[in-house]
């Protein structure tokens, strides 16, 4: 199967995906709902206070410069390989190779912490209501039906994304408007862009949970393949997706400041931290509202896990047609067009995370969404940046510098350094805990990272014929490539729109 070409066997995607539904794809894995209940309480008491608004503008900017930049690459280059595929073009296979098991390892660990979060809430919530139903088969259920979903088509999970989205915004959106009534001007004070709110103590904590909160934002380039005209619909879909997040985000923070009050909103925050957004729901929406908003956490959860999953599917998929994972798992379901193999495979390994945190009862949420919740996101981070830095490299090989291409990457690179950074430095702050064995998982990317890295380097000695083909570079140097051991050839479909038509199709 792995030297076949994947189109002879009917691996072809339904290309059904338009701008408006990726959008709805990407900013559903951001969970708006559930970053400002969880990410905001938090960042008011231990971060900036009154400042937190402008630190969601700050990474707002920061993720445009590295969208102006993924926005140029993305227009050339259409494949699920994402991140991994951009960063073999901009910064060479080896260094491709070992971003896609980070890849891999991110989002799958950003799957199963949003699964947790998930099963937690959703039991929580449910007992609220007088349904006791243990979170082991909130998780179970949940698992089934993201299964099912992974299993089918992308369109499916866009149609449920789209809805959930619109919902949870909604209801945000009518707490806003509740608060702007009640409050006026006042519910904007200008104070929280002043600058001794802005830098105050816990300007690291503001900004680390201000780039958490765009976690997935970044997962449009894994659907350009299954997106109808990919070169215009993935650049538009992202740069919409940050500028609609950074927005929101902005504004609900800005406004919660507003009812609460510049100077007392880090001691309520401090005394209420997840039920802050509902008490205010209380306040200016009504009860009815809080239950609705409380149901809604839920499905944000719920979205999220969906998209991430299908995130972490479509790596697995494109590293399995490179062989860095199994060639088995580069294979499109004949009648949905799904990458139904790959989904298989990340179910079953959420259920295993799942079954070994139960039997060694454990909490889903203080224990397991927590510590694979900050896995995933410090290893997206360290992707969006190596990303940032490959699309310089990318268009400086072509000498094509450009604000979009040049200027912009760079900046978007240099504030997700600082965003790696402060994420290591507090990790115990991100996670909850200083158990050591969770401190201690950063070093477990890097190890991931440098295993790829170093498996490429014995791929170009070894075996070239493969190694040429990482990434999608350049399928045609894999025929002049010199043959040290007999092995199939790995089919890998072209992605520069000059060599479609000789190559996968």
């Amino acid at each position: 199967m792995a030297g076949t070409p994947a189109r002879a066997q009917g691996e072809s995607f339904q290309r059904t995906l338009t701008t408006p539904k990726i959008v709805f794809i990407i900013i559903a894995a951001a969970a708006p709902l559930a970053a400002m209940v969880f990410t905001v309480p938090l960042s008011f008491a231990i971060g900036t206070g009154a400042g937190v608004p402008a630190m969601f503008v700050f990474a707002g900017l920061t993720l445009l410069c590295f969208s102006a930049g993924y926005a140029a690459i993305a227009r050339r280059i259409s494949n699920m390989g994402g991140f991994y595929t951009h960063i073999a073009h901009g910064l060479g296979r080896p260094v491709a190779a070992g971003s896609g098991l980070l890849a891999v390892l991110a989002y799958n660990a950003a799957t199963v912490g949003v699964l947790g979060a998930f099963a937690y809430f959703a039991q929580s919530v449910a007992a609220t209501h007088g349904l006791h139903l243990p979170w082991e088969l909130w998780a179970f259920v949940g698992m089934l039906v993201i299964g099912v979903l992974g299993y089918r088509e992308a369109e499916l999970s866009a149609r449920l994304l789209s809805v959930c989205m619109v919902c949870e915004i909604a209801i945000l959106f009518a707490l806003d408007v509740a608060i702007f009534f009640h409050h006026g001007t006042g519910a904007v004070p200008l104070t929280s862009f002043a600058p001794h709110h802005v830098f105050a103590p816990g300007l690291g904590v503001s900004v680390m949970f201000g780039f958490a909160s765009f976690l997935g934002f970044e997962s449009a380039a894994l659907y350009g393949e299954e997106a109808k005209a990919p070169h215009k619909s993935v650049p538009r879909a992202t740069v919409i997706a940050v500028l609609v997040v950074a927005s929101f985000y902005a504004l609900t923070s800005w406004v919660a400041v507003g009812a609460i009050g510049p100077g007392k909103v880090r001691d309520q925050a401090a005394g209420h931290l997840g039920d802050l957004f509902f008490l205010l729901s209380d306040s200016y929406l009504g009860h009815v509202a809080t239950v609705t908003m409380q149901v809604l956490l839920c499905t944000s959860l719920f979205a999220a896990w969906l998209a991430l999953h299908n995130a972490a599917n479509r790596y697995m998929y494109a590293l399995g047609r490179d062989r860095l994972l199994p060639g088995w798992l580069h294979k499109v379901h004949p009648r949905h067009g799904s990458v139904h193999r790959s989904s298989a495979v990340q179910t079953v390994f959420s259920a295993v995370v799942v079954a070994a945190f139960a039997a060694a009862g454990l909490d889903p949420y203080v224990n397991m969404s927590t510590s694979m919740l900050g896995l995933g996101t410090l290893g997206i981070i360290l992707l969006q940046a190596l990303a940032s830095v490959a699309v310089v490299g990318y268009f400086r090989r072509r000498r094509e510098a450009r604000w979009q291409t040049t200027v912009a990457p760079a900046l978007g690179a240099l504030g997700l350094i600082v965003a790696a950074v402060l994420v290591t430095s507090n990790f115990d702050v991100l996670t909850g805990t200083t158990n050591p064995v969770v401190t201690a998982l950063p070093w477990l990317l890097f190890a991931v990272t440098g295993a790829g890295v170093a498996f490429a380097w014995w791929l170009r000695s070894a075996r070239p014929r493969r190694y040429v083909r990482l990434g999608g570079v350049s399928a045609k140097a894999a025929q002049s490539a010199p043959r040290r051991a007999p092995e199939p050839p790995a089919a890998a479909p072209a992605v520069d729109p000059s060599s479609l038509s000789s190559t996968a199709r």
